[in-house]
């Protein structure tokens, strides 16, 4: 098993960020983005309970399926798109090497 994987974030000035990301510590995208202090505010916890975490999935990884929960809070997000997802949601495991996010923009 891979202990890290390394995935690309696309910060909302479209700079891309590669960051290592631990398998064995069951955290999420939106936690490794504050770990490496990108403005991913995660209000809510990684709870799926506000948007502050939106970001769009630009590489054909087959993630797990949005819950009920995510999609109800994506209606009421900014800026959704079909690639839209919440990176709370998105487990850091080695299926996911690789994987490009961009963030979301912020509602003005």
């Amino acid at each position: 098993m891979k202990e890290q994987i390394v995935i690309k974030v696309t910060d909302r000035e479209g700079v891309v960020h590669e960051l290592e990301a631990p398998t064995d510590m069951g955290m999420n995208v939106m936690e490794v983005c504050k770990s490496y202090e990108l403005p991913v505010e995660g209000t809510c916890g990684g709870m799926a309970l506000c948007a502050s975490c939106h970001c769009y999935i630009n590489s054909d990884h087959e993630l797990q399926e949005a819950s009920e929960d995510e999609e109800d809070m994506l209606d009421q997000a900014f800026f959704v798109e079909d690639n839209s997802r919440l990176g709370c949601q998105i487990r850091i495991t080695e299926a996911i090497e690789g994987l490009e996010v961009t963030l979301a923009p912020v509602s003005e």
